[in-house]
Parts: structure tokens; sequence; C-alpha cells
């Protein structure tokens, strides 16, 4: 995933620093971020004590979310350590809603729409030479056009497995092998069938949005236990849950989006 894009570091707050007469803290900082050789970015805070903490491996999508404008208020002691912890928890948060997201998008290409997609048979296992592979990883999946699939074996001793496995599946299609080549004919869909892939991608989207709030969780929890610890402030708790629920709301807002395409396509006939 390229990434072009460099954030801008917004003003990043200390507890450490010295109110002013009016009430605004004095002591803040806003550097720039810079891009390395990897398109990292480098997310800078300018602590009360002087410490500079760098923040990189983000790419254009993390940008959006990790190290941007986070408040650190922590303890000048251990101001290495909390900004080390704070980090890996946004990091261990991005990679597993990514994931998240990665896989409900999988699992919608498996759903078949009435169109032809090598997609559709991408979670199919085989029983090769003792071990189960994906499909995919033993032969080659073409759609020659909009309702034929034509599986190509490396290995033609393969294709009783593979026909085995494709009729044991729930993609709901018949095998026809000539010796050489798999063909899967898709037949169009009936309104009945429709709505029965609807209900199965809208599971598949509430159970993505699930796994999304469960990250969120799980860092509210690693949070509150750093203020619960006095490492951070409680104003530093609410600004970073807050940054977890933006996070949040910009996958679930993904899944809905990705929701929406499959079901425009499973309602068209």
């Amino acid at each position: 995933m390229a990434a072009t894009a460099v954030a801008d570091c917004r003003t990043l707050r200390c507890i450490g620093s010295t109110p002013s007469s009016q009430g605004r803290v004095t002591h803040v900082a806003s550097l720039p971020a810079r891009r390395s050789p990897q398109a990292a970015c480098t997310h800078r805070s300018l602590s009360s004590v002087a410490r500079i903490s760098s923040w990189q491996r983000c790419d254009s999508r993390r940008a959006a979310h990790l190290g941007v404008g986070r408040p650190v208020g922590v303890r000048a002691a251990a101001d290495e350590e909390v900004e080390e912890e704070l980090m890996m928890i946004e990091e261990s948060a991005l990679e597993r809603m990514e994931k998240t997201l990665d896989s409900v998008r999988g699992n919608f290409n498996t759903v078949r729409t009435g169109r032809a997609s090598p997609a559709l048979l991408d979670r199919i296992e085989v029983e090769y030479y003792g071990a189960n592979v994906i499909l995919k990883s033993i032969a080659q999946i073409a759609a020659p056009d909009a309702s034929m699939l034509l599986v190509t074996p490396f290995d033609k001793s393969s294709i009783p497995s593979i026909e085995k496995a494709i009729m044991k599946s729930d993609v709901g299609l018949t095998p026809s092998s000539d010796g050489n080549v798999i063909r899967l004919s898709i037949p169009q869909l009936t309104a009945e069938r429709r709505k029965e892939l609807l209900k199965t991608v809208s599971k598949l989207s509430e159970d993505g949005k699930v796994a999304l709030r469960n990250v969120r969780r799980d860092s509210l929890k690693a949070y509150e236990k750093l203020q619960k610890d006095k490492k951070i402030s409680e104003d530093a708790l609410k600004d970073l849950s807050n940054d977890i629920q933006k996070m949040t709301d910009d996958y679930v807002k993904q899944i809905e989006t990705a929701f929406k395409q499959k079901e425009k396509d499973l309602l068209t006939v």
C-alpha cells in the first residue's frame, strides 16, 4: 500500500507545561512530519522536560489515525516508557482493525451475485497429498465470461479432489470436468436466493463491526490502566478515548460502504 500523504502534526499538549494567566498551556510544540524511505510518518511531541519521542511506520492510511495530534500527559520520569506503551496500543488497534476490514471484504467476495468471479472460490480448501490447501494455490481460476468459471489444475490428478471440495462447499455450484479443466456454470439467482445471500452478507457486516468494537474495548482498557497507574492524565485518557472512537467509526463506515456495494450487486438482476 503506497504511502504518499504526509500527515500534519497538530499542536500537542503536555501536562507538565505551565498554564498562562489566561489558562492556556504555554509550552506547546508542533513539528511537521517527515517521510522515511518507507514512506513512514514521524510524529513528535515536545514535553516540558524536553523529551522528544519519534513516531514512525505510518502509511497514508495510518497517517489518518496513528499518533496524529495525540495529547500525551505523562510523568516526566516515565515519559519514554509511556510513549512506547501508547504507540503499541495504537498500532495494535490499527493492525487488528485493518485485518477485520480485509476479512469482511474477503468474505463479501466469496458470496456470489449472479456474475462469475474467481473470488467465489477463495475460501475453498482441497485435500492435496494429505494436506488441506487453498484451491487457488494448486489451480488457475478464470472467468471467461459472466456466467462461467474455469478451474485449470496445475496437477491434473487433483481434479477429483477439487471437484469434491467444490461440491462440499457452500458456493452452490456443480463442477463439470473434461479431464483437463473444471467448468462451473454460474446460474442466475432467484429472488429468494438473493434474499438469503443478503442476510448472509448482513451478518458478515455485523460480525465485522462487533470485531471492531472489541478492538476499541481492549484499547480503552489499556488506556484506563495507564491512567489508573498515574502514567497519563485524565484529560489525556479522555482525548485518547476520543481518538480510538474516531478510528473505530472510520472502519465501521468502511464496512458499511462495502456492505452497501455488495447489497447493490446482489439486488441487481
